[in-house]
């Protein structure tokens, strides 16, 4: 639906700035349409169970993730399964801004256009109460934060030129309030939960869509990291792709997974700081 209209925004540029890919998707007709997705994030527990349920509905998938080796076994597994080319791996490393731009001119010419764009690429450190590591929290920032404004600030306008599309953020319960056990963590969650709500109010008058998505903790492998809490309401990646995948068909706008998240965070929103802060998670 929307490929002709992003297609025809990049055409003067892409011969220019982007060389010819091996695996061109032809080009949806009118009789055989295709929705594009691009997947930021796309090798892990959860971005891999979403591209599994998007590949599973028809989407010509864009992979993208800094990790070689798993990036390429999932694209050949979907294109095994859903047909040849279904799925185009991208390496790429979210902390690396400046590459961005190029790279997503590269990837829409690829398959074609773009309906739905994804960033669900993370990264989590547990520090013990008593520490302080600056170094850890910029990691946090770069890939929790400014990875997804790098990105987002690319697909917004093109969405909003189109007067459609949909933008999903995976945050996080965490970022709805500041807990003494991880400030950094907290921090850039928070810092992107606001930034999906204002990418929100400015493009829902222009037929976009934004989504921020609070999983809770999910069964990953950050439950195994040193210092990782006990975990509590924990959903599975396939749950959490089918609720985002349910929040994607209905055009949501904030969703936790898990219901009962919506209600802690409810009770941990409003209870008093002076009280607050004696708690320890």
């Amino acid at each position: 639906m929307f490929g002709a209209m992003i297609n025809s925004r990049f055409d003067k540029n892409l011969e220019a700035d982007v060389p010819e890919s091996q695996n061109v998707i032809p080009r949806a007709t009118p009789l055989k349409p295709s929705l594009k997705a691009i997947i930021v994030g796309a090798s892990g527990g959860i971005g891999s169970a979403i591209v599994r349920r998007l590949a599973a509905e028809g989407y010509i998938l864009a992979l993208i993730d800094y990790s070689d080796g798993p990036l390429k076994s999932l694209c050949n597994e979907i294109n095994k399964t859903h047909g040849e080319n279904r799925a185009i791996p991208f390496k790429h490393n979210v902390t690396e801004y400046k590459k961005v731009p190029d790279l997503f001119r590269k990837v829409v010419a690829d398959i074609g256009g773009l309906d739905l764009f994804i960033y669900v690429a993370g990264a989590i450190y547990f520090p013990a109460l008593d520490e302080f590591n600056f170094d850890e929290d910029h990691k946090m920032v770069e890939v929790n934060l400014l990875g997804p404004m790098a990105w987002m600030s690319q697909v917004a306008p093109v969405f909003q030129s189109m007067q459609g599309g949909q933008i999903v953020g995976v945050s996080s319960v965490a970022g709805d309030r500041g807990r003494v056990s991880n400030p950094g963590y907290n921090s850039s969650k928070a810092g992107f939960t606001n930034y999906l709500e204002a990418l929100r109010n400015r493009l829902t008058r222009h037929g976009v869509n934004v989504i921020t998505i609070k999983p809770g903790m999910v069964k990953t492998q950050m439950l195994n990291l040193p210092g990782a809490p006990e975990p509590m309401l924990a959903v599975t990646p396939e749950q959490a792709a089918d609720g985002i995948l349910k929040a994607i068909k209905k055009r949501k706008q904030v969703v936790y997974i898990s219901g009962l998240w919506r209600w802690v965070m409810l009770v941990l929103t409003n209870i008093p700081s002076v009280i607050f802060r004696r708690l320890n998670f």
